[in-house]
């Protein structure tokens, strides 16, 4: 007999409503012990709102909220288990770093020395011994984000919930924190929901990612799956860094199949399924494109612009019929601005979207 492994957490049909206004539609989740899952989506897709109602912060309007099996809908957010880190922090500013640390362990009337146990071993994880006492306004950003993470840590959780946690620090310190939440939960092996805006924080951190759009679940999936087979267009535009490419098509079943795009170019595809003729957009990711400056090859470009990184060379082009295109090289480019260039793009490389519905398209390379 084949015994599968309760969910952690499961989200049934959840919905919420604030008013007369549905933000939340039927969402249904699996995520089990030990996951790293990331919430990712735009400003309002709901991610912030779906990790209030798992908290116990908001109360779903239906559905069924789930931890280790037991329905938690009507058990209060102190009770469930969890520990929360907020964009804010959310620090005593008048407290030092170790009553931050064991103030909510003391409300619970726990004995002081597995207090100051908990504390300490906390303090050493995240190298902020001495620290201790301090304020939070005698800390730097980061410094003030390992004390809230701290502060979840000590409650010895089932599960982290983090929303927004790096917003407020500088690029270099949100990638050296991105790092050091990985290796957190490397080491704790403790289930940890993530919510970000940034997908280059859900790429590298989640073991799946969930993405939302309007109140709805788009996708779910390992990173590179959702990389690499999007389900729809918001998704292959969402993720990756920089964004896919899209140009506008057709797809034509008169004799041999034909993608036929607006630009003028046409190749012959093979759908998995059959299709009629319609319209489609077709991505190309920035790094899946072939340059040549010497007038081999299938769309003719003129650069508008471009960026020289060093190690990567991003340009920016433009197509005759006005479309444009991000080119991602991994390389260092000569180029001129209105230089014109010839490019191409394999077959295996390309994802298609119905124009109605926006949902991929499969092929067989």
């Amino acid at each position: 007999m084949t015994v599968t492994a309760t969910p952690t957490l499961e989200l049934r049909e959840i919905r919420k409503s604030f008013g007369a206004t549905p933000v939340i539609h039927g969402v249904d989740l699996e995520i089990e012990d030990g996951e790293f899952i990331v919430f990712v989506g735009p400003s309002g897709c709901g991610k912030s709102t779906l990790l209030r109602l798992i908290a116990g912060l908001e109360d779903p309007t239906s559905g069924d909220i789930l931890i280790n099996g037991s329905r938690v809908n009507d058990v209060p957010s102190s009770e469930r288990g969890l520990s929360m880190v907020f964009q804010s922090y959310a620090l005593y500013p008048h407290m030092s770093v170790r009553r931050n640390l064991t103030f909510g362990l003391e409300n619970t009337r726990m004995p002081k020395k597995e207090i100051d146990r908990r504390m300490r071993d906390v303090a050493a994880m995240l190298q902020i011994e001495e620290l201790l006492d301090r304020r939070p306004g005698q800390l730097s950003g980061g410094q003030r984000q390992r004390v809230a993470i701290g502060r979840a840590i000590v409650r010895e959780p089932v599960v982290f919930l983090f929303d927004e946690p790096l917003s407020n620090l500088d690029a270099e310190l949100r990638m050296q924190m991105r790092v050091e939440i990985s290796n957190l939960h490397a080491d704790l092996g403790n289930t940890m929901i993530y919510v970000t805006h940034d997908q280059i924080e859900a790429m590298t951190m989640a073991d799946r990612i969930v993405v939302l759009r309007d109140g709805r679940v788009e996708q779910v999936g390992k990173p590179l799956d959702l990389y690499n087979e999007p389900a729809n267009k918001f998704v292959a535009g969402f993720i990756g860094a920089p964004r896919m490419n899209f140009l506008d098509g057709r797809i034509t079943t008169a004799g041999e199949t034909q993608l036929v795009l607006d630009c003028g170019h046409s190749r012959a595809i093979r759908p998995v399924k059959p299709q009629t003729d319609r319209g489609v957009s077709v991505g190309i990711r920035p790094e899946e494109i072939e340059v040549s400056t010497s007038g081999v090859g299938d769309i003719a470009v003129r650069v508008n612009n471009f960026e020289q990184l060093g190690s990567v060379t991003y340009i920016y082009t433009q197509l005759a019929n006005g479309e444009k295109l991000t080119v991602q090289l991994p390389r260092q480019v000569p180029l001129e601005r209105n230089q014109e260039l010839q490019i191409s793009f394999p077959n295996d490389s390309v994802h298609v979207f119905g124009s109605d519905d926006e949902q991929a398209i499969e092929l067989d390379a």
